[in-house]
């Protein structure tokens, strides 16, 4: 293809992209080898089939492009955007995506074969991942389902919420990586590294595990159905913290307070727990609402399902906390550390009061966020209607198709937040 043919074609996709007019680039098949295209807008551009082996795409976005069969052999996409593109069968030898952001991705059955570095030789191989290196990417929420990674280095990047149903993770290196809520269903993980790895909420059902390290790493709450982790190394990781296994005044206090919230305040006490340790606590489903826990530690808690409904949060640190799913309608959150927490589909829209006798009021109580650290927070899917994010620090956090219709963003930082398909104040 002439150079000013693709010129034209890219000039035009970009106006399209910005609804300027122009139309969507449909390169298909096309022969963009050892091409210079840094920095392009190419989102949503039609690249099926394309060889594109030896080009240099980086800092290009390519969000939501079909990429499906592509030839990216070769190909340097540091720091490139391919959210949500579709990479299914993609040929990936020898391609470099350090700090790619892949959010959504589709890279199912595709085989990631000898990625490299700079610098280094790699032989791909048609069977595994060997030399694949995915530094410190983007990858929350990308579906890996079947992907062959063996002998793969992914050190440092984030997979929350990702599918690696069957994926084959033989000897890779995942140390360091953020996989919470991932799941890892029926994977080989044989002889992989994972330490220092947070895994909290992660499914591993029917995993292989032999020999695989999970030193130091972080285990709260994963799923371990027909898993044997007695043939892997757990040396210095954290497990699950059962509520009986607690203080008996803090088990006695979260008891009670189950108590009041049923009986509308007649019986039990509400639960005053300020400043308390529930680091890796195991509190999914339980009926919080109303509690005072403004200080407390929840660092890597498991709370998905909980209740914490008008809950006082102020100052608590959730640091790497799994929240899927949690109703914290009308809670107080402001000043609260949630930095790396997962709050997938979570309920943080304004609380019905009620009276004193459990009927309605008429009256609702929104959800304070005031001046939080929310950094790479993941909040899809999530119901912020309302709420208070003044001056909230919401830095790449992910709030894909969340709800945030009437929020207070005011002197809120957004710089790198993933705000596709959500629902914007007026």
């Amino acid at each position: 293809m002439a150079g000013e043919d693709l010129e034209l074609i890219l000039e035009r996709h970009r106006l399209w992209v910005e609804g300027a007019g122009g139309a969507r680039a449909d390169l298909s098949f096309a022969d963009l080898s050892e091409r210079e295209l840094v920095g392009r807008e190419l989102s949503g551009a039609k690249l099926t089939g394309a060889s594109l082996v030896s080009a240099r795409l980086t800092e290009s976005r390519l969000k939501g492009a079909d990429l499906f069969g592509a030839d990216l052999q070769d190909c340097d996409l540091q720091r490139t955007d391919l959210s949500e593109a579709d990479l299914r069968g993609a040929h990936l030898a020898g391609a470099n995506f350090r700090h790619a952001k892949m959010r959504r991705t589709d890279l199912r059955a595709g085989t990631l074969m000898g990625a490299k570095l700079p610098g280094e030789k790699i032989l791909p191989s048609p069977t595994d991942g060997r030399g694949v290196q995915i530094l410190a990417a983007d990858m929350a929420h990308a579906n890996l389902t079947g992907a062959r990674l063996s002998h793969a280095s992914i050190t440092g990047s984030d997979l929350t919420g990702a599918r690696l149903q069957r994926v084959d993770l033989r000897y890779s290196d995942v140390s360091e990586s953020v996989l919470q809520n991932a799941d890892l269903s029926s994977a080989d993980l044989r002889g992989a590294n994972f330490s220092g790895a947070r895994l909290v909420g992660a499914v591993l059902d029917d995993a292989q595990v032999e020999g695989c390290s999970f030193r130091d790493a972080d285990l709260i709450g994963i799923d371990l159905w027909r898993c044997d982790l007695s043939r892997a190394d757990t040396t210095g990781a954290r497990f699950t913290k059962r509520l009986d296994t607690l203080a008996g005044e803090l088990h006695r206090a979260v008891f009670d307070h189950e108590r009041w919230i049923e009986s509308f305040g007649r019986k039990g006490a509400r639960a005053v727990l300020e400043g308390v340790d529930l680091s890796d606590v195991d509190l999914r489903n339980a009926n919080l609402a109303g509690a005072v826990l403004r200080g407390a530690r929840l660092n890597r808690a498991m709370l998905n399902g909980a209740h914490l409904m008008l809950a006082d949060l102020a100052g608590a640190s959730l640091e790497g906390a799994s929240l899927r799913g949690a109703d914290l309608a009308g809670a107080n959150l402001s000043y609260a550390n949630l930095s790396g927490a997962d709050m997938t589909g979570a309920l943080l829209n304004p609380a019905p009061l009620r009276a004193a006798d459990g009927s309605p009021s008429g009256r609702f109580w929104s959800t304070n966020l005031h001046g939080a650290d929310l950094k790479r927070a993941h909040l899809p899917d999530c119901s912020l209607v309302g709420a208070n994010l003044s001056d909230a620090d919401l830095s790449w956090a992910d709030f894909h198709g969340a709800d945030l219709r009437s929020a207070n963003l005011s002197g809120a930082r957004l710089h790198g937040s993933d705000l596709a398909h959500a629902i914007m104040p007026n």
